[in-house]
């Protein structure tokens, strides 16, 4: 019997198979770091002579091929350099507001935020030597009346988490060129499908991938783009250094998402203008909120910003307060109660027990957030099953009272 030598170098990499044919599919690329030929190689790559990955943390494949696919989307500005994709939604806001303000700025935020963000600029920014005020996305005004001498930044959301109201962009976007102050548009809700932020003189779009664009709540993601390379550098950096990157095989099932995007989308909007007027005329609900009905208050401007996009969210308030939102729940065992938005399939927020816990129960009522308040993030599914869904679960709640 002969004996067979054992291979002695099993740890040294194989060389990847090459071939006159490619993979359809973008291949995954998990690999934390990339070998170069030589030290003055390395030195061409970091300073842009050549193209190429060095190590992960600071940029990989399966990050830009998304990132590509949503600049195209988004009709992100070459001269930005292209969009930057981290490891969520709040990365990419966090990278945003602290890659390019520093001690001593001030920044002017919606105070229809989402509650992570609101947080983040009542308690965090303070904390390094930034300045945060809030003022009414809806009226530019407000925004006037809170800037400062030092104030750098405005964020917004286009339309806000969770009630809905739609910002008054073209206003703020106006005051924002003529003081020289940068505007930041979180554009989750309404993504690329309904409106392009920079066509309407945003500096910076962030999203959510993990939402809608992704789309299966299986990825957590974030989006950045500018309209400036110094301040795609500033964020990169900040976000390099922090350490906020993205999964190579969260990018990947991203990008599979995206490519039905636009399908459900149309989908998901189609079945959210019907579910809204459904509930609107159900015993038991107080308001039904969607950009584009006509008891929406800012439907004008939804129409004139959006067009006919209004957008797969709907939100709406019970009476009975917290028992009958406890009721409604449970009588509603096909909807997944659950916090997140953009799933293909309908989820149900409680946003005072979930995105907005962290605010006082006066500043959730100051923003039209009751213990009676939900947000509805509208799936692909057969409408009639939706209305059927929702007709049953308010039924629940009738008669009931906190």
């Amino acid at each position: 019997m002969t004996d067979t030598p054992i291979p002695q170098n099993l740890v040294r990499r194989t060389p990847w198979p090459e071939g006159v044919s490619r993979p359809l599919g973008s291949p995954i690329q998990p690999s934390v770091v990339f070998v170069s030929d030589s030290p003055d190689q390395l030195d061409d790559q970091y300073g842009g002579a050549v193209d190429g990955y060095t190590y992960s943390r600071e940029g990989h494949p399966n990050a830009d091929v998304l990132a590509r696919k949503i600049d195209a989307l988004e009709g992100a500005p070459e001269a930005g350099g292209g969009g930057l994709i981290v490891g969520s939604g709040m990365a990419a806001v966090s990278a945003v507001l602290l890659g390019l303000l520093k001690a001593g700025d001030h920044v002017v935020g919606g105070s229809q935020l989402y509650g992570r963000s609101l947080r983040l600029m009542r308690e965090d920014l303070p904390r390094f030597g930034v300045g945060a005020s809030l003022a009414d996305p809806t009226d530019a005004t407000t925004f006037a009346e809170a800037l400062r001498p030092e104030t750098k930044l405005i964020l917004v959301e286009l339309v806000s988490n969770p009630i809905l109201r739609v910002a008054d962009i073209d206003g703020i976007a106006a005051l924002a060129r003529e003081r020289g102050i940068l505007l930041a548009v979180d554009a989750t809700f309404s993504t690329p499908r309904a409106f392009h932020p920079f066509a309407h003189g945003a500096d910076i779009v962030i999203h959510s991938v993990t939402k809608l664009l992704a789309g299966h709540s299986d990825v957590t993601l974030g989006y950045v783009a500018t309209r400036d390379a110094a301040h795609r550098k500033a964020i990169y950096d900040f976000a390099v250094t922090t350490g906020l990157t993205p999964s190579p095989f969260d990018c990947w099932l991203a990008e599979r998402g995206l490519m039905t995007f636009h399908l459900r989308y149309d989908r998901a909007e189609a079945n959210a203008k019907a579910l809204a007027d459904h509930l609107a005329g159900l015993p038991g609900i107080k308001r039904t909120v969607y950009p584009l009905r006509p008891d929406h208050p800012d439907q004008n401007r939804a129409v004139g910003i959006l067009g006919e996009r209004g957008g797969n969210m709907v939100s709406f308030e019970l009476e009975g307060g917290r028992n009958a939102a406890n009721a409604l729940v449970r009588a509603m065992p096909g909807i997944a109660f659950a916090p997140t938005l953009g799933d293909i399939g309908t989820t149900l927020s409680h946003p005072a027990s979930t995105s907005h816990r962290g605010m006082t129960a006066e500043q959730r009522s100051a923003n039209g957030i009751s213990e009676g308040f939900f947000r509805i993030s509208v799936g692909v599914e057969d409408i009639d099953l939706l209305k059927r869904d929702f007709t049953q679960g308010v039924a629940a709640t009738l008669g009931i009272r906190d």
